[in-house]
């Protein structure tokens, strides 16, 4: 069992593929607490759902059923804030398919190297990282094949 905020089976806009996306359920909130106000885009997911315990075998049976989706987006609030649930997931999902597995994340690189480390005995795994910052000029990122809310956020293959 994990703890996920969300599931949606068919995601076309966070990844280059067609993905199911996953909301993970925590974050401390980094990116208010640098700027000094609410800057989140997942604040609502606080106040607008809740934590649902969910068998990781049955998020992985609605992918690999869906003809659609050809890969995997874990976000929500911060993946990387419930780690040993990532790596459950991760490894269950690897069991079965070895589609991209890409995690959003408002860490920078540096700040979590150690879970990189970690994540790299994994195939196809790809990290977006960086904090939102308001008001910036948005980009594409020739990895994700998206456009991303600011300069220093970027996605990276690390395996």
């Amino acid at each position: 069992m994990i703890k996920i905020r969300g599931l949606v089976d068919e995601d076309f806009v966070n990844y280059k593929k067609p993905a199911m996306f996953i909301a993970f359920p925590y974050c401390t909130f980094k990116c208010d607490t640098e700027c000094g106000y609410s800057v989140c885009q997942n604040s609502s997911l606080i106040e607008n759902t809740n934590v649902i315990n969910i068998d990781e075998q049955t998020i992985i049976d609605r992918y690999i059923k869906n003809p659609i989706t050809h890969s995997i987006v874990i976000s929500g609030l911060e993946p990387f804030d419930s780690f040993n649930e990532l790596i459950i997931l991760i490894k269950s999902f690897r069991e079965k398919t070895l589609d991209d597995i890409v995690i959003y994340s408002g860490y920078n690189k540096e700040e979590i190297t150690s879970y990189i480390e970690e994540l790299k005995q994994f195939k196809n795994i790809v990290i977006k990282f960086g904090r939102f910052i308001p008001n910036q000029e948005k980009h594409y990122d020739e990895v994700l094949q998206v456009t991303l809310a600011s300069p220093n956020q970027y996605g990276e293959k690390i395996s």
